[in-house]
């Protein structure tokens, strides 16, 4: 290779390393991204009251289909739908004529029977007194025997005969089992209905009515306990809710079912309120709300600083160097626009509660006011690739 080239190579080289570096002080050069704008929140433990929420269906303590025991016609209706009837109350009537006929003729035969008794009972007395003095063959006697026998078990057939069409008779007649609301009425006036088979209406109780709910068996112990606590009328330990709004009626445990499905390791309990005026009604579903008390002082973060990836709650806590970085939390039951922390946080700590949006592990922060767009840059921090100011010469 010749001087000539070398020296050419040279300068060129020396050329490239001055266009670089004169790059590196030009305002237009890319810097690295800013910190996040963020609002800090720092983590307090408190004593948190609140209510654990279960699945519940209103249901009626007493309730029961009614069906016509006797075919017939539907001749009378005795109540007014949706009404309170009380035990014993004539609810519907079914056309009795064929059975009132049935009945006379059962007593007609009976009143043939008892005649054919006393005629064998005369009978049989008679002959006793004449086989005394041997004025009678003893065949004849037992024959008055066995008449006298035969009439007594005709006599108790017949009997038993009107007692069954009298039940036909009463059936034709139904009646309210026990005091509740009646419903809507399935059958008509003039309506045929078959014995057995036809609905003609339900009846519940309605006051107290109870509320089902299914626990997990891990929680069998806690509400044996509150069972066996006892509750005072103003004791708010049990509520319904129903969307936004609480029924204004505490209520309490009445019945734990006497066994775990071995299938789903759970177990239905049951509840009882009080509803004088009728505002539950059976078949609602619901919420029942079970007041908590934590034993410890219990940590609480705003729900807005959580994130989910795949199932799993991750909250972001800082570290020196105005870092922040992502904790794995286990979280607990949700109070208001708060929630319980269960593991993964301390007290004292400081979280990022607005902003996390543009979080990523091991990225920068600069503190804003809550509200003044978190995420963004903070205020006086350069955005990324913006120049930087030139310095201005010194006045001496």
């Amino acid at each position: 290779m010749s001087v000539n080239t070398i020296q050419n190579y040279s300068v060129l080289g020396l050329l490239l390393l001055a266009v670089a570096c004169g790059k590196k002080d030009q305002p237009g050069a890319m810097q690295g991204p800013p910190p996040a704008g963020v609002v800090l929140h720092e983590v307090k433990a408190s004593d948190a009251v609140y209510y654990e929420e279960y699945p519940a269906t209103v249901r009626a303590l007493n309730e029961v289909e009614l069906r016509a025991q006797v075919s017939g016609y539907i001749t009378a209706i005795h109540f007014t739908e949706g009404e309170i009837v009380k035990k014993g109350q004539k609810l519907y009537s079914i056309d009795p004529q064929q059975y009132q006929a049935t009945y006379q003729q059962a007593q007609a035969n009976l009143a043939v029977q008892e005649a054919n008794l006393l005629k064998a009972e005369g009978d049989v007395a008679r002959y006793r007194e004449l086989a005394k003095s041997d004025a009678i063959a003893k065949q004849q006697v037992d024959y008055a025997e066995a008449a006298y026998a035969a009439a007594l078990k005709q006599v108790d057939a017949a009997k038993a005969g009107v007692r069954g069409v009298q039940t036909n008779v009463r059936y034709s007649t139904i009646t309210a089992p026990f005091e509740g609301t009646i419903g809507i009425s399935q059958v008509r006036l003039g309506a045929a209905v078959s014995a057995g088979q036809t609905l003609l209406n339900t009846i519940s109780s309605d006051n107290p009515i109870a509320a089902d709910i299914t626990v997990d068996q891990k929680e069998i112990l806690r509400f044996t306990q509150l069972q066996a606590k006892g509750q005072s009328p103003k004791d708010s330990t049990f509520r319904l809710a129903f969307g936004g709004e609480v029924y204004n009626k505490p209520g309490k445990i009445s019945v734990i079912d006497r066994a775990v499905d071995q299938n789903t390791g759970s177990i239905r309990m049951r509840l009882t309120f009080p509803n004088a005026d009728n505002v539950l009604r059976a078949g609602m579903s619901g919420t029942l709300q079970v007041l908590s008390t934590s034993n410890t002082a219990a940590v609480l973060v705003p729900y807005k600083a959580v994130t989910e990836q795949l199932g799993e709650f991750f909250i972001y806590v800082t570290v020196p160097d105005n870092k922040v970085t992502q904790r794995k939390v286990v979280l607990g039951q949700q109070i208001g626009n708060n929630v319980i922390v269960k593991s993964g946080l301390q007290a004292g700590e400081t979280i990022v509660v607005e902003g996390v949006q543009n979080l990523r592990e091991g990225a920068s922060y600069a503190v804003v006011q809550p509200g003044a767009a978190p995420g963004a840059p903070a205020a006086g921090a350069p955005a990324a690739g913006a120049a930087k100011p030139e310095a201005k010469a010194e006045k001496k």
